[in-house]
């Protein structure tokens, strides 16, 4: 797949270069542009260091090819804003994915508090959700579409027990990698959403992290608990967490098959944006160390980058965004 993707790299090189000419950049695209995969050279090249510098830079997308990934998996992280996660001390773990990886450097949460950011990133929009309350949503939602387009899905929520379980919160249990903690309700969309919530065999895919597989679905989001996704722990507790639990993923054969890891930030500390300036890894088997994604996101970004991945219809304000060029 490693070769398979260099191919595709090379190939899109081509129609770069036969569009724009030899070193012209690509327009970056509009929000809302039919190209929503397209972007510049420069929003998604090599940060400059020793190791990257001879790596050539990712080649733009043609909006005529969409990348395709064996798996995607998604885990949301808490309450940082990117200046105290990028270049931490405290973060040396998530510091060294950055440089082995991908970082989007200009993305942002939609708005605060907590929950609604997890909506939006699983249905293109709060859909009315404005606290951290129960919700019970009849909308669409990414996990509709995954299944209509013949694919998988699994939620792994640290802490949650099962059953197509209500409760908003549970007492601190021990559950896989990283410290004890708290599972909470607001922090895991899939079971706000009243197509999961009332159909036992549909939320059966929303378990515990224990049994973490990483190729049990096309589609896993992970959901850490309290402790562990630095909301109510430090910032090197929840990069400790990382570490014990990112090589399961990282290290496997399902990753290397093709896929695409995406580690985000529900919202930052500021309003900027929205919900605040947060950093966010994109990493994938073949990308080039350090690569960056300089053009501005937000969490419709990445639906839109799921979405457009699989061929799926852009779901609310994704149909808005574009989506963040990375390839397999």
């Amino acid at each position: 797949m490693a070769a398979r993707g260099r191919a595709i790299r090379l190939a899109l090189a081509g129609l770069v270069v036969a569009g724009c000419g030899v070193g012209g950049p690509t327009a970056s695209p509009s929000a809302g542009s039919s190209a929503a995969v397209a972007a510049s050279a420069s929003s998604s090249s090599p940060a400059s260091s020793p190791a990257s510098a001879a790596s050539s830079s990712p080649a733009a997308v043609s909006p005529s090819i969409r990348p395709s990934f064996a798996h995607i998996y998604l885990l949301v992280l808490e309450n940082h804003a990117y200046s105290s996660i990028v270049g931490s001390d405290d973060a040396p773990y998530l510091n060294g994915l950055f440089a082995r990886y991908g970082l989007a450097t200009e993305m942002h949460g939609v708005t605060h508090p907590s929950e609604p950011n997890y909506i939006a990133l699983v249905s293109g929009g709060t859909q009315g959700v404005h606290d951290d309350g129960v919700y019970n949503l009849d909308v669409p939602s990414l996990f509709d579409q995954v299944e209509a387009a013949g694919r998988t899905w699994h939620v792994y929520a640290q802490g949650y027990p099962g059953a197509c379980s209500p409760v908003a919160s549970t007492d601190e249990i021990a559950d896989g990698p990283g410290r004890p903690g708290d599972y909470q309700r607001k922090h895991n969309p899939a079971i706000s959403f009243t197509a999961i919530s009332r159909n036992p065999a549909r939320c059966a895919r929303i378990t515990g992290l224990a049994g973490f597989d990483p190729a049990a679905a096309d589609f896993e989001m992970i959901v850490p608990n309290q402790v562990n996704d630095m909301h109510s722990a430090s910032v090197r507790t929840g990069d400790d967490f990382l570490a014990a639990f990112l090589p399961s993923i990282l290290d496997s054969a399902a990753f290397a098959a093709g896929s695409l890891l995406i580690v985000t930030f529900d919202e930052g500390s500021t309003n900027d944006g929205g919900g605040g300036h947060i950093a966010t890894l994109l990493a994938t088997p073949s990308m080039a160390a350090g690569t960056r994604f300089e053009a501005p996101a937000t969490h419709d970004s990445v639906l839109r980058t799921i979405e457009d991945a699989w061929g799926m219809p852009a779901l609310g304000a994704a149909s808005d965004a574009s989506a963040i060029p990375v390839m397999p």
